[in-house]
């Protein structure tokens, strides 16, 4: 993914890379990605969009088999209308150039991790 550099994290010390995509680089970025690509459609005046941002920043740090990746709906609306994203935040995980799981809303991170199970493996055991 090429788009422009959006560093985000939980908390101080602790900073996560999520790309920003675009309408116009979405298809090459996420559609025709090898891996899966979770969207994160947000817009900077939404409250409960910064409230998820740490979870999800989160859950790229600990799952590499799958990209995160943002997109801001006010400067690029072409791409949430085309995949009907009405309210934010709404996360959709991409697989395979479709959508295959969306989750609407600010959610925890366990319900992040049951609706994307399939595409998320478990994190590793420390012996």
């Amino acid at each position: 993914m090429s788009g422009a550099r959006h560093w985000t994290g939980p908390g101080p010390g602790s900073l996560f890379f999520m790309r920003e995509v675009t309408d116009e680089t979405f298809e090459s970025e996420v559609l025709r990605s090898e891996r899966p690509v979770v969207v994160d459609f947000w817009a900077p005046w939404c409250g409960p969009c910064k409230a998820v941002e740490p979870v999800l920043a989160d859950l790229a740090g600990a799952h590499e088999e799958v990209e995160f990746a943002k997109m801001n709906i006010d400067e690029h609306p072409v791409t949430a209308s085309r995949f009907g994203v009405l309210t934010i935040p709404t996360a959709i995980l991409f697989d395979g150039g479709e959508a295959r799981e969306t989750v609407v809303g600010a959610r925890s991170r366990s319900q992040y991790e049951q609706a994307w199970g399939a595409w998320l493996k478990p994190p590793s055991a420390t012996p």
